[in-house]
């Protein structure tokens, strides 16, 4: 079960003192300290977890965040940046003596740049936002998590979140070109900018990630890209994981890139289908969706191809989208798929790791012999293309054990992962979910050094300071 630092009593006796200088920086509407309207942030999308802040502001411009931060900084106050809230991993649970910074008011397109195919957006901006206003001229933002209807740019940088298109295009880092940041003591720094490759050291590889350790972000610049000519996906079922994960291995190793390549498994079909009517094969223990792109020659050329390698693995099914309609609705079941999984248990974790795409058929065997062995149903939906698992696993939150057992399940899960050769998460982040994992994956010495990069940016550990790192003497 989860363990959190103990607040700081003097911050707590000075509750009101702290809320009145909020209030004396900000708009009465952007500070929030009643106990009633704090519930809506107590949690995040690990809502398992649940604790009130001490406060939450809403500012609507960098100067504001900055000021924020420096009265912050000035009181010894712990800040928990906050965008829409989707962290799976309790990237965005607050702690009872700290204030919560919410950017969603942060919501504006600030520049599109057509030219040079770049486009500059404040924190608090949607992911599907930034589509939404360059499609229009034939452009799009490549990054798309499952949550991009709800999700922000800001917290998409600090987990740098990826997508079922991300085997392609890549993942935010790979679409990021600029920030503008505002540090633990208010300075406000600006990164990058509208063009590759930015002067001197990496400040952007360093801070895309980093879950809000070393600075709260308020604007974004990022690449758009060209629309493709057009899009096709198709649906391959199989008569189990282990033949599908192999497909998937055979694919990659083939050298064709498609744009997505998704996996489900039996629960996540049938519950999807419920959800979506897709047309997703219920009699399959396995499915695949590829999607590919370009031209209608260069499609029909990559379906083919990938049909060809399909069939090497005797699959129950094969169907290729013959519209826009149809791929629309296949990717509506996919996209739809961790609220469908909502509708057939009562809580579910949403686990979040990576292994090299080659372990998969026995990665995907042994989930299932830690199903049975921890009697607890598991749902596998992920970006295949990657090796980016998500195994959601099914519990009830009203029972303790039946919990306990779903979080010690997860975490034989990214032990595995770690032991493929993998890694503890690959987009959701590390948050509080796998903080007490870190030392599976780095030495004591690689964990002291990571510390050492927070404490340069951070001396007092007062930004998001319960997150990432194991706890002292846990």
């Amino acid at each position: 079960m989860l363990r959190q630092p103990d607040p700081k009593p003097d911050i707590l006796a000075r509750r009101d003192a702290i809320v009145a200088g909020l209030r004396a920086l900000l708009p009465a509407e952007a500070v929030i300290a009643e106990p009633l309207r704090l519930k809506p942030y107590e949690t995040d999308g690990l809502s398992a977890y649940r604790q009130p802040p001490l406060a939450v502001v809403l500012p609507d411009t960098t100067e504001q965040v900055a000021a924020v931060m420096r009265f912050c900084h000035a009181e010894g106050v712990r800040v928990v940046p906050r965008g829409a809230g989707t962290s799976l991993s309790g990237g965005a649970l607050p702690m009872a003596d700290a204030v919560v910074v919410g950017l969603m008011k942060m919501n504006r397109i600030l520049d599109i740049d057509y030219a040079d195919r770049c486009a500059t957006v404040q924190a608090g901006v949607t992911n599907i936002g930034i589509t939404d206003a360059v499609q229009g001229r034939g452009f799009f933002y490549a990054p798309d998590p499952s949550s991009q209807l709800a999700c922000m740019i800001g917290g998409n940088v600090s987990m740098n979140s990826g997508g079922a298109h991300c085997l392609k295009y890549g993942v935010t880092a790979n679409n990021l070109l600029g920030l503008k940041i505002v540090t633990v003591d208010g300075e406000i720094l600006s990164i990058g900018g509208a063009h590759l490759d930015a002067a001197g050291y990496d400040w952007l590889g360093l801070l895309t990630g980093s879950e809000g350790q070393l600075a709260l972000v308020t604007e974004v610049t990022v690449r758009i890209l060209r629309s493709p000519e057009g899009a096709r996906a198709m649906l391959a079922a199989f008569s189990s994981n282990e033949v599908a994960g192999a497909c998937v291995d055979a694919i990659i190793s083939s050298g064709i890139i498609p744009v997505a390549l998704e996996f489900m498994d039996r629960p996540a079909i049938h519950a999807c289908e419920e959800f979506a009517h897709a047309g997703y094969p219920l009699d399959a223990e396995a499915m695949l969706i590829i999607e590919v792109e370009g031209s209608p020659a260069e499609q029909d050329d990559l379906l083919a191809r990938l049909r060809a390698i399909c069939e090497r693995h005797d699959p129950i099914s094969l169907k290729v989208s013959q519209s826009a309609e149809e791929s629309l609705a296949i990717w509506k079941g996919r996209k739809g798929a961790f609220g469908a999984i909502g509708r057939i248990s009562p809580d579910y974790l949403c686990m979040d790791g990576v292994i090299p795409t080659s372990c998969l058929p026995d990665v995907l065997r042994r989930i299932g012999e830690m199903s049975d062995a921890y009697g607890l149903k598991v749902a596998n939906i992920f970006h295949a293309g990657d090796g980016n698992l998500h195994p959601l696993i099914m519990f009830d939150a009203n029972d303790p054990d039946s919990f306990r057992r779903a979080e010690e399940f997860g975490a034989d899960i990214l032990k595995l992962c770690v032991e493929m050769g993998g890694c503890l998460t690959g987009e959701h982040g590390v948050g509080v979910e796998k903080r007490e994992l870190m030392p599976v994956q780095f030495s004591a010495s690689e964990l002291e050094q990571q510390r050492r990069i927070k404490s340069a940016f951070d001396p007092g550990w007062l930004l998001n300071a319960n997150k990432v790192f194991p706890l002292v003497g846990s």
